[in-house]
């Protein structure tokens, strides 16, 4: 199949904090662009009513997924935890030891390839 590691995070926005969220959201964006070759997919949607949004994130592989997960800690979480809530974080492929252990630390659910195909 792949090596890809990839995830869906559907989230709560918190009170208020949408436009917050917005610009966090370009900040993040900017510096995965800027300093994460590994990251193949990075994408925020939004619901119509504004209350949830969901990110979809793919990486070439575990090192890239771990490059992310370092670069997300140091900069990103604590802002990111005051504007959002995780209510469901599903990991999808095949992540190594090592970057199992790190998604599952932070809440993720890991589903191991069965089947199937990418073009």
């Amino acid at each position: 199949m792949t090596e890809n590691v990839y995830w869906i995070l559907d989230t709560s926005v918190k009170e208020g904090e949408l436009e917050n969220v917005k610009a966090l959201m370009n900040e993040m964006i900017e510096q995965t662009m800027a300093n994460e070759p590994g990251t193949i997919g990075y994408e925020w949607h939004v619901s119509e009513d504004g209350k949830n949004v969901t990110l979809y994130e793919r990486y070439k592989d575990s090192a890239a997924t771990l490059a992310h997960l370092d670069n997300f800690g140091k900069n990103f979480a604590s802002r990111f935890m005051k504007m959002l809530d995780i209510k469901k974080f599903v990991v999808y492929g095949s992540p190594d030891e090592t970057a199992t252990k790190a998604l599952t630390g932070i809440g993720a659910k890991i589903m191991k390839p069965l089947g199937g195909f990418h073009r």
